[in-house]
């Protein structure tokens, strides 16, 4: 028998419910506080499942990484054509732009920081590349 199984991201901050609210906003997903208030999911469209979880010794981690080695981080995938809207929406609720060599042309990655401290980067997507094809809204 075939047990059915669900993947979900866990994310350590010292305030869930905050960072919870700005994935949410970012990812146009619900905001779901279960009985523990110590662990918030964000759950939305085409498999959004994120977990935000309270770590009352959180330190954000560094960025970028001395050796410059790549760390885990959430990778968000949108149009070409909506790049530069998504941005400005991930700035809007809070992000901090920390890497922006990269950026421009149809290889355009854009890395953040979140509001504690962990790298995300908006990236084209490969099904957005080609003229006229669009990614479903969230």
């Amino acid at each position: 028998m075939t047990v059915e199984k669900t993947s979900v991201l866990v994310l350590d901050c010292a305030e869930p419910t905050e960072l919870a609210a700005f994935y949410a906003g970012l990812l146009h997903a619900e905001l779901r506080i279960g009985r523990d208030p110590d662990f918030v999911e964000v759950i939305g469209h085409n498999g959004v499942h994120l977990a935000i979880r309270r770590d009352h010794g959180y330190a954000p981690p560094s960025w970028p990484r001395p050796e410059d080695s790549q760390q885990a981080h959430l990778r968000i995938l949108v149009d070409l054509g909506d790049m530069d809207e998504a941005e400005r929406e991930a700035i809007s609720l809070g992000a901090r732009p920390v890497d922006t060599k990269d950026n421009g042309g149809p290889r355009d990655v854009r890395v953040y920081a979140d509001p504690a401290g962990h790298s995300f980067s908006l990236a084209v997507s490969p099904r957005g590349r080609n003229a006229g094809s669009r990614l479903p809204r969230q």
